[in-house]
């Protein structure tokens, strides 16, 4: 019989229960708000796109340069769980301050904030994988991780969906409306990592040096000169550069795509929430295929459907067809974000997990910083929004050729 979650599992757990509700806002609310105050101020739906493109841009530059370093700082005795900390008061509390914000450049600049937060509080999380259960738990844990995650995210964001689509029964005006969503997701965000603070312990660390800060550049620089002889996990990490590239845009950009292409905004976050629903039942049972297939032939499943996801998006002009890409989306999302984390978890030295998911954070996590670039360049280019989203059917193509070295590589 399997053993049922222990306390640390679910604890972590609840973390990605929190983030994800502004993971949602992010996603859905926040690029259509965006859109408002954008429009008010005279910016084209070109525009618009390719501007919240290039912040999402700016987020991963920013999180790629400080991720390993900060992460591999953490990997000293005791560093952990303080540093993480740091990162999710940044993060909400700029997530709060993101209510106050009237003019377009002054909002992107604290939602690049919030974001730099949110996804630097991801590399400690991932980090902490390991801490928290065992080697063969990885799969399942992982995958309850995004899967609960998903569901958990559903309750705020329907909160904060009646608060702002009921703004005028209610006698609110947007702004308002969107500064009290703010407020219910970093009370969520927050209130949901609580449990994992006040009972995580950091089982796996190096020994903290006299010279921490010296000592961790040292040690990035280490790991960074000897990735090519770790082959598995240097071809993996290129694999998930390429594929969690066009990924993490399609997350980014699915919303200001719909928006920009003129589709209704109701329709659009509603279809955005049967995602989530979606993607719920679909992780767990990646995570429970897992425990009788190897987690490399799902990834490439998953990287495969992701192809076909992106193909599809290309010709969409509807908000139906927005609707059967959003359920596509939310079959293959959270097994293919889970699974790498479990896979990626299993193949690297336990003891340096931050370092490691701090060089992996800069494949992806923090954003997708190619894939929302050349999105907005190609579209600024053309002069079509759906032209640009063919770059995507690249990194997917290009995650599926190096995933496939990195599968047939020996681990040292």
């Amino acid at each position: 019989m399997e053993k049922k979650l222990t306390k640390q599992e679910k604890n972590w757990i609840l973390y990605d229960v929190g983030n994800s509700a502004f993971t949602m806002l992010a996603t859905t609310i926040i690029p259509i708000y965006f859109n408002y105050i954008a429009g008010q101020q005279g910016i084209s739906s070109v525009d618009y796109l390719a501007y919240w493109g290039y912040a999402a841009s700016i987020v991963t530059l920013i999180v790629a340069f400080l991720g390993p370093v900060v992460g591999t700082f953490t990997d000293n005795k005791g560093f952990k769980k303080p540093i993480f900390f740091a990162s999710l008061i940044v993060g909400s509390f700029s997530c709060i301050a993101l209510g106050f914000a009237g003019h377009w450049l002054a909002f992107l600049v604290l939602f690049i904030i919030s974001k730099i937060g949110y996804s630097a509080s991801l590399i400690f999380y991932d980090s902490m994988l390991p801490d928290v259960t065992t080697p063969d738990r990885m799969d399942r844990v992982s995958t309850s991780g995004y899967a609960w995650g998903y569901i958990g995210s559903c309750i705020p964001f329907v909160a904060c969906l009646g608060v702002v689509l009921g703004k005028d029964a209610m006698g609110l005006s947007m702004e308002t409306a969107m500064t009290i969503s703010f407020l219910i997701t970093a009370i969520w965000w927050a209130g949901m990592t609580i449990p994992l603070l006040r009972g995580y312990q950091q089982k796996y660390y190096v020994e903290c040096q006299e010279h921490a800060v010296a000592e961790t550049f040292k040690r990035l620089g280490r790991t960074l000169a000897n990735a090519r002889k770790h082959s598995k996990i240097f071809w993996f990490l290129i694999a998930f550069f390429f594929y969690i590239d066009g990924v993490y845009t399609i997350i980014d950009m699915a919303t200001s795509y719909g928006q920009a292409l003129g589709l209704d905004s109701s329709g659009l976050l509603l279809a955005l929430l049967v995602t989530q629903i979606v993607a719920f039942p679909c992780a767990i049972i990646f995570g429970r295929l897992a425990q009788k297939h190897a987690a490399e032939k799902l990834i490439t499943v998953c990287i495969l459907a992701y192809l076909g996801i992106a193909v599809f998006a290309i010709f969409l002009t509807n908000l139906v067809e927005f609707w059967i890409l959003a359920v596509l989306v939310g079959m293959f999302q959270g097994g293919i974000q889970a699974l790498s984390r479990s896979y990626f978890t299993k193949i690297i030295p336990p003891e340096q997990s931050g370092e490691f998911f701090g060089i992996y954070d800069i494949c992806g996590k923090g954003a997708a910083f190619l894939g929302t670039t050349l999105v907005g360049l190609v579209s600024q280019l053309t002069g079509s929004i759906n032209k640009g989203i063919t770059v995507l059917s690249v990194l997917f193509l290009l995650g599926f050729f190096f995933f496939r070295i990195a599968t047939a590589s020996k681990p040292e």
